[in-house]
């Protein structure tokens, strides 16, 4: 019985992107305090990071819990209008970002509008005194979007803004 072999299309022998992994999942929920709660009880996540009024946002908080290489971040409105109330209302409690930890964000994000992507966010650099971390971002399917995390110079709890979750 004779094979064919399918001409290639493409060179798969280097990645365009490489990706290192999943830097983090961030969830829009309700409320991000009860939400974090919850999956310390129930899946045994355990506190990280914390990002409100308490570090200067005025629109929103975020609780960020971590098992293992997981990290979820759960990020809640502070007031109304705003678009991550207006996701929720949409959708309900759902995931709006899927970031990949990369080692340059800012080629990350032009290697994908190259072929087509819709930007998100433009590079931008975020620094505090724990060092930078460059961030960029495309939209995939529906609402979601992927934001590509560079954070080689970066030493921080999680990310510029937040600082560490102590729970008693």
């Amino acid at each position: 019985m004779a094979t064919a072999t399918l001409p290639k299309t493409q060179d798969t022998s280097k990645d365009f992107m490489p990706i290192n992994g999943t830097d983090y999942i961030e969830l829009y929920v309700g409320n991000s305090k009860q939400a974090a709660h919850f999956y310390k009880t129930a899946f045994g996540f355990q506190s990280l990071a914390y990002a409100g009024l308490e570090t200067g946002l005025k629109d929103r908080e975020s609780y960020v819990v971590v098992q293992d290489k997981i990290r979820l971040v759960l990020t809640s409105p502070l007031k109304s209008g705003t678009e991550i109330g207006k996701h929720i209302d949409n959708h309900g409690d759902g995931v709006k970002v899927v970031a990949l930890w990369v080692e340059d964000a800012t080629y990350a994000y032009n290697a994908a509008m190259e072929r087509g992507a819709k930007s998100y966010m433009e590079p931008k650099v975020e620094e505090d005194t724990n060092g930078k971390v460059v961030r960029s971002g495309i939209y995939t399917y529906g609402e979601t979007v992927h934001i590509f995390v560079e954070r080689k110079d970066y030493n921080g709890t999680f990310l510029p803004g937040f600082k560490k979750w102590e729970t008693p």
